[in-house]
């Protein structure tokens, strides 16, 4: 099976991909680091993100085994993905890992932007998971202060709506919910209460099977 898990970033996707596999014993993947390493190991190299050979070339070399790397994780990183996710060479080089990995038994739950649209549009499960800004400005500003970084709510919320317009307006595979993703507005709802809205959905999809 697999289930594909798109939405905007600090909506609660990739903490509810996480959960979702765990609790079914199926691999995950958050294909947004896939992103960010290719930035990270750009700049490793001395080249500028907007250098789309460069960039080709660190997505074709890239490591899986790398992307636990902790230097992935934050705002700055998610910004530079961001980046290059608007690069198609880059978009295309990464697609077939992404589709195969998709396919390992017995199944796979990947989050990201465009997973039910281009990556997995056959996926078994589309969930797309969204909240307002102000929200996951509230959610991500809430993470900062507990690992002691100091960045304003307002700061946060401008590059969230920054980073919604730019994964949005880009040509190639831009954020959008697929056709017949089921949607899950997580505002009002805390991680708890998103992992079984979303379980009724893999649950209810597996009775009709």
């Amino acid at each position: 099976m697999i289930i594909a898990i798109d939405g905007p970033a600090a909506s609660g996707k990739g903490t509810l991909a996480k959960r979702i596999a765990a609790h079914l014993g199926y691999h995950v993947l958050d294909t947004g680091l896939l992103y960010r390493a290719v930035a990270r190991d750009l700049e490793r190299a001395g080249f500028c993100l907007n250098d789309h050979w460069a960039a080709l070339s660190a997505a074709r070399n890239l490591e899986p085994a790398t992307l636990d790397d902790p230097a992935l994780r934050g705002v700055p990183a998610g910004d530079k993905a961001s980046v290059i996710a608007k690069i198609p060479e880059v978009r295309s080089a990464l697609l077939r890992y992404q589709r195969d990995f998709a396919r390992r038994p017995p199944g796979a739950v990947l989050d990201g932007r465009d997973i039910g649209t281009v990556v997995c549009p056959h996926a078994d499960i589309k969930i797309y998971v969204t909240a307002t800004p102000e929200e996951r400005a509230r959610r991500r500003h809430l993470e900062h202060q507990a690992r002691g970084e100091t960045a304003t709510f307002e700061a946060l919320l401008a590059d969230i709506r920054s980073r919604d317009a730019r994964d949005s307006g880009r040509a190639i595979a831009p954020l959008a919910a697929a056709p017949d993703a089921i949607q899950l507005d997580t505002t009002t709802m805390d991680a708890d209460a998103v992992f079984k809205a979303a379980m009724k959905i893999v649950e209810g999809h597996a009775r009709q099977s």
